[in-house]
């Protein structure tokens, strides 16, 4: 007795997204850890899992993979354009240790938040309040690399007016021969940025998908304020928007270089984005599961190790 055997006729039925195959969702999550590193078809050449022993950990390497690629950028004498989560948090604390240490000025690197919250409008949250992805972001990592930081010129916050500009200055600074670098988490929807699973119905193929760059006060689902509730807004959901602005795959598609990270684990055991991290690496690509697509790309997509299960029922 299990979610499919018992979803006909109860209140889940019509709840996830239409096109998600609940059975394949499973048949992804039920490996062993030791399986999670068997390479895929579909995962790049150049693309890895990393296991890291906690959050700690975690927070260090995905930091420092950061920054080195930072520095490298800047070695070679080439721009780096950046997409910046805000959640996972705890690699730019490292991120900015190492840059300190290496004395690496950021002057190269431009900046492009993947997302904020806002109303169904598009209007985001003032910079200022606590609660907004701007706020994070500066004082996670630009104020606190000082006099190394990015220009704040070079800074991008996906504001309504700002997010819709995000293509062209992308597209000029790869034409000038800049990187493209995503950095990301993966959402208890599989979402990347907020650019969520159930907008795939609004389009016709796959190639139309690939060509939406941004949306203004996109539709949140429900799992995603729910997952935000939890992590951001200690578990107040009436605190959460329903809206969001958001990039779309035609931008985190073209990157250069990805830097994934997954450290939703709890105490005693708990977690919540096992099934994330198992769905994103064996789905295969798919519109309707949008992390199904970091494989494709090289780079290194960081998780905490107890994520990767065994993920069998167990009471807590």
């Amino acid at each position: 007795m299990d979610l499919l055997s018992t979803l006909k006729n109860s209140n889940m039925e019509h709840f996830f997204p239409a096109g998600w195959d609940l059975e394949k969702i499973d048949a992804c999550c039920s490996h062993g850890p030791e399986e999670i590193y068997e390479r895929q078809k579909f995962w790049n050449e150049g693309f890895r899992p990393v296991a890291c022993e906690d959050n700690q950990e975690f927070g260090m390497m995905m930091g420092h993979e950061m920054a080195l690629t930072i520095k490298r950028a800047k070695d070679d004498g080439r721009k780096l354009a950046m997409i910046l989560p805000v959640g996972p948090m705890g690699m730019y604390r490292w991120a900015v240790y190492f840059l300190k240490e290496w004395n690496v000025d950021c002057g190269h690197v431009y900046g492009f938040n993947m997302d904020e919250w806002s109303d169904e409008t598009g209007k985001t949250l003032d910079p200022e309040n606590d609660g907004s992805f701007q706020h994070a972001m500066e004082e996670a990592f630009y104020n606190p690399l000082g006099e190394l930081t990015v220009p704040v010129e070079q800074r991008n916050f996906a504001t309504k007016e700002n997010l819709p500009t995000y293509e062209q200055k992308i597209k000029a600074l790869k034409d000038g021969g800049a990187k493209l670098v995503t950095v990301f988490g993966i959402g208890r929807v599989f979402h990347v940025a907020f650019w969520e699973p159930h907008f795939a119905a609004e389009f016709d193929t796959v190639e139309e998908w690939k060509r939406q760059s941004y949306r203004l006060g996109a539709h949140l689902h429900p799992l995603t304020i729910e997952q935000n509730a939890l992590h951001s807004f200690k578990s107040r959901t009436t605190l959460v928007p329903a809206f969001a602005n958001s990039i779309g795959p035609a931008l985190f598609l073209q990157s250069d270089y990805i830097i994934g990270g997954c450290d939703g684990c709890y105490e005693r055991g708990m977690m919540w984005q096992g099934m994330s991290l198992w769905v994103a690496l064996r789905y295969g690509p798919d519109m309707w599961v949008p992390a199904s697509w970091m494989p494709t790309m090289p780079g290194k997509l960081f998780f905490i190790k107890e994520l990767a299960g065994p993920l069998n029922a167990e009471c807590n």
